[in-house]
């Protein structure tokens, strides 16, 4: 029996708002530069999962609809002011029904095999919500609902503990792609050695001559 497909949901924000603890990371690169390219990368990343049958990006952004549009995803307008958790609401209220997850956008080392790896732990139980915790622990880069169960976003500061509150299940796989969100230039260094997407590592590429690497 073939396995069931999922719709993703990603929401970006506005660039001039996004990854603000990443300005200055990549010196000579505008800062909405690296936060498209995080998010674009995440983007392909996901939808060239197997796994995936829908990718449903949630922004106001114009660059961001492009980008995802061309990559192949639906693009969906962010609830005006209403914040992250919102956003994942109306993303998978979207949703084509059966299993849905809402990853984050700043991914830029995901591999599609990983993705597929969690979202096959996901179905394990089929009562359940299920997310994965980053790196650190503390945060969530992935929650997911089977069908018939809303996604009941918590993202925020301690998003892994909200989750785990509201009765969503812990996934503890080997997914170090996954895992490994960025918020600041440790993190996009530590992604970096991950491998990164196209578009991040590109601007990686295009540091000044005398930067540090």
């Amino acid at each position: 029996m073939s396995q069931p497909r999922w719709a993703v949901v990603v929401p970006v924000k506005h660039l001039a708002a996004a990854k603000s603890r990443l300005r200055g990371a990549l010196p000579g690169v505008p800062h909405e530069e690296l936060a498209l390219a995080l998010a674009a990368d995440t983007v392909l990343a996901v939808r060239a999962c197997p796994a995936v049958g829908e990718v449903l990006v949630v922004t106001d952004d114009a660059r961001v609809a492009a980008v995802a549009r061309a990559a192949g995803a639906r693009v969906l307008p962010d609830p005006p002011g209403a914040g992250l958790n919102a956003a994942f609401r109306h993303g998978a209220a979207a949703a084509r029904g059966g299993w849905v997850a809402g990853i984050t956008a700043d991914l830029p080392a995901l591999r599609p095999a990983e993705l597929a790896a969690a979202l096959a732990a996901a179905q394990k139980d089929p009562a359940t919500r299920a997310f994965v915790a980053d790196a650190p622990g503390s945060g969530t880069v992935l929650l997911a609902a089977p069908p018939g169960l809303p996604l009941d976003p918590r993202f925020g500061v301690g998003s892994a503990a909200a989750h785990a509150a509201s009765g969503a299940l812990p996934l503890t796989g080997d997914w170090p792609s996954l895992r490994r969100d960025v918020d600041t230039a440790a993190d996009l260094a530590a992604a970096a050695a991950l491998g990164l997407g196209p578009r991040t590592a590109a601007l990686t590429a295009r540091r000044p001559a005398g930067t540090p690497g």
